[in-house]
């Protein structure tokens, strides 16, 4: 089971990969043709609504306790269990999120003005800024049927995340990058105001993402007529495990959020700024967080049915090891890379031609960096309580993680503005993160073991040194004065050397591919 844990989270992290690769192309188009002004602004806004919602309700709340029951049904009554019971979850979740849909396009004003006060305030005033509350408002009826496609996507992917059919889920992103990317090229002068073109992008993605899951599911006997069963026990055991999971495991997506609200009240670009700070901490934590979160509850689930506590420990325990592998370098590299990073994604177009956000843009990384190994953790302890089919002890988690937050916004955001939010969001983040495993370890469920503390120190030291290496090697190869293929060659070039000292660093210090690889 080991060797296919381990073998099925690098197949996730594959899979995503490209489709992290394929997003950041996506930002590199968003910042050549809106830049980081108020067309940006009012794009990724109208964006990260529906995207916060399906984390929320779909990837976040309603997989975390929809995998557990659905690894239930699958152990105790097979197959046909499992049809019956996407059939009824399938219907339901639907149905609702039909409503929903539609309430949210007919009242995407109404939307608008709860998100973005700071530009509702502007509109009625009749301040400079209004136009981007009704621009906003306009957009949100392209970008908000995304929530109806992309959670039946999250419920076809759990289906076929439990029948170890990960590659396929793991990739279905790809094609929402690709339509956004298309839409933006063809169809970006079709439009008075550009980027409506990407937002139709969004509309188009959504759908292309379900139609293409659809056959996986035929071919796994799993693709079935949805029935909608409200009162059906299981359904009604997810629909419970959900409301307290909406806290415990999307709280740093509800974080970032409300840093958005609080963003749309500060200058214009601040929204701008955050994002594309989030977006380069979103691709190792979905590379590595994500998708080691997304074998490991599955696997946890059904060692809870099987009643194993000690491999559960353990799978926990490799859970940790593996994020820690990965996400500290990952941290360092980003804080000591992020300006040149920066500039061979962003530094063109429209993102140069209405000012140098380089800067800004870094600065937002390296807060959102501190953070990076808590997100990465929550990604893995979150999934110990909800495989137990305890989504209430991460609720409260959550709920006080979200407290801090604002407390934290309300104290760093008039001293360092959009920074300041950033900050607040890793701060809560690692809060959150310590919380979880204090709880697990007062139940009985995990603790961290030597081998881990140990790995823990090892990692940290050599992701240290590969920094000071980094750092170093930029005052002989500097870059701010090349061109773009010496920038890519140079910001290559320091990947590279960074590989390599952390992992020969790692090997210096005993460190063992089989410390990962195993579980035990």
């Amino acid at each position: 089971m080991a060797k296919g844990l381990f073998r099925s989270g690098m197949v996730v992290s594959l899979m995503t990969f490209i489709s992290r690769i394929l997003g950041l192309v996506r930002d590199a188009v968003t910042a050549h043709l809106l830049g980081a002004g108020a067309a940006a602004d009012i794009f990724l806004f109208a964006n990260k609504i529906p995207n916060f919602l399906r984390r929320l309700f779909a990837e976040g709340a309603f997989a975390q306790a929809f995998v557990p029951v659905l690894t239930e049904v699958k152990e105790k009554d097979g197959d046909n269990g499992v049809r019956v019971f996407v059939a009824q979850a399938a219907g339901t979740l639907g149905t609702v999120l039909l409503i929903v849909t539609i309430l949210g396009v007919l009242g995407s004003g109404v939307v608008a003005a709860i998100f973005a006060p700071g530009w509702y305030n502007e509109y009625v005033s009749g301040g400079a800024e209004g136009f981007k509350y009704e621009l906003f408002s306009q957009m949100l009826k392209l970008t908000f049927p995304y929530l109806f496609f992309v959670s039946l996507v999250a419920l076809s992917g759990a289906v076929l995340n439990v029948y170890n059919q990960f590659s396929v889920a793991a990739f279905t992103p790809v094609l929402l990058n690709i339509s956004i990317i298309g839409c933006a090229y063809y169809f970006h002068d079709k439009f008075e105001f550009g980027a409506f073109a990407m937002a139709l992008g969004v509309f188009i993605g959504g759908l292309v993402q379900l139609l293409f899951q659809l056959p996986f599911l035929r071919k796994n006997n799993v693709l079935v007529k949805p029935t909608f069963a409200w009162r059906d026990k299981n359904v009604k055991k997810v629909r419970t495990l959900m409301l307290p999971a909406m806290f415990g495991v999307s709280v740093s997506q509800i974080n970032l959020l409300l840093d958005t609200v609080i963003a749309s009240f500060l200058v214009t670009g601040s929204v701008a700024w955050l994002y594309y700070s989030d977006r380069l901490i979103e691709f190792p934590l979905g590379l590595f967080g994500i998708g080691i979160a997304t074998v490991i509850l599955p696997t946890l689930s059904k060692l809870h049915v099987n009643d194993d506590p000690k491999q559960f420990q353990a799978t926990v325990d490799w859970g940790v090891r593996f994020v820690v592998w990965l996400g500290i370098p990952a941290c360092f590299g980003l804080i000591v890379l992020a300006p040149l990073i920066i500039n061979v994604l962003f530094g063109h177009g429209e993102f140069m031609a209405s000012g140098n956000h380089i800067e800004k843009v870094a600065m937002g990384v390296t807060a959102y960096a501190f953070g990076l190994l808590s997100f990465m953790l929550i990604k893995v302890l979150a999934p110990a309580f909800y495989a137990k089919q305890n989504t209430k002890t991460p609720a409260k988690i959550g709920v006080a993680a979200m407290v801090l937050n604002m407390v934290f916004n309300l104290i760093l955001a008039p001293m360092f503005g959009y920074l300041g939010l950033a900050l607040a969001t890793s701060l809560s983040a690692t809060c959150n993160a310590i919380l979880l495993y204090y709880f697990l370890h007062k139940q009985g469920v995990y603790g961290v073991s030597k081998t881990t503390v140990w790995f823990f120190a090892k990692c940290l030291i050599a992701s240290i040194l590969m920094f000071l290496a980094v750092y170093q090697l930029q005052y002989y190869f500097p870059w701010q004065q090349q061109g773009f293929m010496q920038q890519v060659a140079l910001l290559s070039g320091f990947i590279v050397v960074a590989v390599v000292v952390y992992f020969l660093l790692l090997v210096l210090m005993g460190v063992r591919f089989r410390q990962i690889k195993n579980i035990n």
